[in-house]
């Protein structure tokens, strides 16, 4: 009678990394798949940045200046700068939202597939 064969674990079977050096991250840094990937990251932050930023400027100067304005009902105990405060919120959470999405869509694959040729692993 024969032993059933011992199979070994999940971490056994999974190829140990390869040690990754200072000049593999130079390599890396300097590869034109990583330079696009920063090319995107870059294309979507900044103008979201612009943008937000631009936003709550406009919604701090309308406080400060235009309280007349801000102070204007729309319906009930509910004015406009009430609005425009949700608005910020939910901007914050729009934004955060589009960028998860252009980030697994767009950012995270080509991130993978970088660290899997510095490590020489496969997920």
């Amino acid at each position: 009678m024969t032993a059933p064969p011992v199979l070994a674990s999940p971490a056994e079977q999974t190829p140990e990394p390869r040690i990754v050096t200072a000049e593999d991250f130079v390599r890396v840094q300097a590869s034109p798949e990583f330079q696009d990937l920063r090319r995107r990251l870059r294309r979507f932050v900044f103008p979201m940045t612009v943008f937000f930023l631009g936003w709550y400027l406009l919604y701090v100067l309308l406080g400060v200046y235009a309280t007349g304005f801000m102070g204007t009902p729309v319906f009930g105990n509910i004015n406009v700068g009430l609005l425009l405060g949700l608005g910020q919120f939910i901007t914050t959470f729009g934004i955060t939202a589009w960028y998860i999405i252009f980030a697994n869509r767009n950012l995270d694959p080509r991130a993978a597939a970088i660290r899997e040729e510095m490590e020489g692993t496969t997920a």
